[in-house]
């Protein structure tokens, strides 16, 4: 292929066709990313719900070390770099945490619905 100017408009048309070929791919991705992301938010609020029914801490340090040596020899077999596999879950698993805190404090305050 060759390369393009794409500053000002004039890049090589097929240049401009991959592109965007592989941004919609990218599109598909994300957008796949974020519905498997909302699926596994439901499940960890279903888990809040009861680990806060039964006075469980919100918290599980043994689960997240294995959920991260997990994810780390998943992404290795990617070839994705594990280091990052490992931030990204470590975001997630602080998200979930803090979810779990909030119910636990709702559940305690009889805010909280239960969970189907």
């Amino acid at each position: 292929m060759t390369t393009s100017n794409t500053a000002n408009g004039d890049a090589d048309p097929a240049v401009g066709e991959e592109l965007a070929r592989l941004r919609d791919s990218i599109d598909n991705i994300d957008a796949a990313v974020v519905h498997m992301l909302a699926e596994r938010f439901k499940c960890t609020q279903q888990v809040g719900h009861l680990k806060a029914r039964h006075q469980l801490p919100p918290a599980d340090p043994g689960r997240e070390a294995r959920q991260i040596a997990r994810l780390r020899a998943l992404a290795e077999s990617a070839k994705l770099d594990p280091a990052f596999a490992e931030k990204f879950l470590n975001f997630i698993i602080a998200e979930v945490i803090h979810h779990h805190e909030r119910i636990a404090e709702d559940t305690g305050n009889g805010t909280a619905p239960l969970a189907n």
